[in-house]
């Protein structure tokens, strides 16, 4: 992996055909629309790899989007996988299809983007609420993961009085507000993003979060919440490695600890920093998410 430092922080990401300025930008995959049959239309971004390189599906976190939960990752993991990042159900430009949000349905439309692809297989990496889309995925689809890196994440979330009040009492304040209530921009990102001063990286994120469908963001909220896969999690058949951020405030330290404890094969990685640390310590992040595919891939050959 070549050793390079990112962009400067204050600069959000551009499109690939974007040469409107040439400050030093992080340039964005190639992205598009996709239908799912059956399902509706997503969007997906689509790195090719090197010649015979092994599959990356990312799936972001609850009210992020693909692109604010991994645009610090792309580049990166571009020099060794083809790469494939979509934007869940109500999230950013993800399925519009009418439906309530469901993690299990989540699972089902990473599973069509794979198949759109053909792609047998795929390394799965999941952070917040794409750890349980992951895990979900692993169980509903035999076979079609190679293995799971699982980013800040748990296997049950809602034990607790403050989480249940993040998971379950935002919605009402959502759906009165239609802002982003602090409780959800503390879940992800978008308090890292939205907080700076650099006017130029804050509005790329608004504009990221404004093509929510907020009744969805609701119901995903409540769809965590209610998530626990302590019963089947433990007989999970393939490598795995977990990425524990050690200061985050939302999923306890200790909770993914004890997702990690109860996998069969995993190697465990840490990342000194709060839960939005895909982007307030991007350059370690990256790192331990390339060191934890490298340790799925040795553990499956």
């Amino acid at each position: 992996m070549t050793d390079r430092s990112l962009p400067p922080a204050a600069l959000a990401p551009r499109e690939l055909d974007d040469t409107s300025d040439d400050r030093a930008r992080i340039t964005l995959p190639k992205g598009l629309f996709l239908d799912l049959p059956g399902r509706g239309s997503t969007f997906v971004r689509h790195i090719v790899g090197p010649p015979n390189a092994p599959t990356v599906l990312l799936l972001h976190g609850w009210t992020a989007t693909a692109d604010l939960n991994w645009f610090t990752s792309y580049e990166m993991l571009s020099e060794r996988y083809s790469v494939l990042a979509l934007d869940h159900h109500g999230h950013g430009r993800g399925l519009r299809n009418g439906e309530p949000f469901r993690l299990a349905d989540c699972a089902d439309d990473a599973v069509a983007v794979l198949d759109a692809f053909d792609v047998e297989q795929a390394i799965v990496v999941g952070y917040s609420m794409g750890g349980p889309i992951t895990q979900l995925l692993w169980r509903r689809h035999p076979g079609r993961t190679r293995g799971l890196v699982l980013c800040a994440t748990a296997a049950t979330f809602n034990t607790t009085s403050r989480e249940k009040a993040l998971f379950t009492a935002v919605g009402s304040i959502a759906a009165a507000a239609r802002i982003t209530p602090k409780p959800l921009r503390e879940l992800t990102g978008l308090r890292i993003l939205t907080g700076r001063a650099d006017r130029d990286l804050r509005q790329w994120a608004y504009s990221e979060i404004a093509r929510h469908d907020w009744l969805r963001i609701i119901q995903a909220g409540r769809e965590i919440g209610r998530f626990d896969s302590r019963r089947w999690i433990r007989s999970l058949d393939v490598p795995a490695s977990t990425i524990v951020t050690t200061a985050d405030e939302i999923i306890l330290p200790r909770r993914q600890l004890a997702l990690a404890g109860m996998l069969p094969d995993v190697e465990i990685f840490e990342v000194h920093g709060p839960h939005s640390s895909c982007i307030s310590e991007a350059s370690h992040f990256t790192a331990s998410l390339c060191a934890a595919l490298t340790s799925v891939e040795a553990r499956t050959s």
